[in-house]
């Protein structure tokens, strides 16, 4: 893991954590914040390796970036000078509008590169040397999956503060847009996106009745 991504990793943990502990520390609960920090980091670690893990299996490797963005349209002008750090402006604006209750999760996001030694397969699956949109698709969905597996194990004991972040980071992350997990699974499977989509849905319905 490159230092860059390392730092990145480490902003996504805090910025989830001011998403996720900012009702709490309005009302000075600051042991639960405490606690948002370590579900928070669980959280990011799981997709992370998750991405890190199917990537490997497909002989590439993944890179994780706060969740930026330079262009507001179509035309070649219609960009900002520098990237804006959407990923950390945007969760905060969203808990500091709402006072913490809506929690928005777009923090990060990836690049998969195809490594060097995956040309030299030319057989089989690896009858292609180039990453394709579908395994760009399937190592994002690998950290929506991970997500929902990690509320699931949640839930089952009892850490429901857990398993409720962990849904909502499935969810807003399932939402195409940008350069987002739930985009690059769109554009690599509509199939392999709407089956997601629709369980992520189900996750999250269910999260916020209970």
């Amino acid at each position: 893991m490159k230092y860059t991504e390392f730092n990145n990793i480490l902003i996504a943990i805090i910025i989830l954590t001011a998403v996720g502990g900012f009702e709490l520390a309005i009302n000075s609960s600051w042991d639960l914040v405490a606690w948002t920090f370590i579900f928070s980091a669980i959280i990011i670690l799981v997709t992370v390796f998750s991405r890190k893990l199917i990537a490997y299996l497909l002989d590439s490797g993944v890179e994780h970036e706060v969740w930026s963005v330079y262009r507001y349209g179509w035309k070649p002008g219609w960009h900002f000078d520098k990237p804006v750090p959407a990923g950390i402006i945007i969760p905060l604006f969203f808990s500091l509008f709402s006072l913490g209750i809506l929690k928005v999760t777009n923090i990060l996001t990836y690049e998969t590169r195809a490594l060097k030694y995956r040309a030299a397969k030319r057989f089989g699956f690896y009858s292609f040397t180039e990453m394709t949109d579908w395994h760009n698709g399937i190592i994002g969905a690998a950290g929506i999956i991970g997500a929902l597996i990690l509320s699931i194990l949640a839930y089952f004991i009892n850490f429901e503060p857990l398993a409720k972040l962990s849904i909502y980071y499935a969810f807003w992350n399932m939402i195409p847009i940008s350069k987002s997990d739930g985009s690059q699974i769109f554009f690599g499977s509509r199939i392999l996106w709407s089956i997601l989509a629709v369980i992520t849905l189900i996750f999250t319905i269910y999260a916020m009745v209970i």
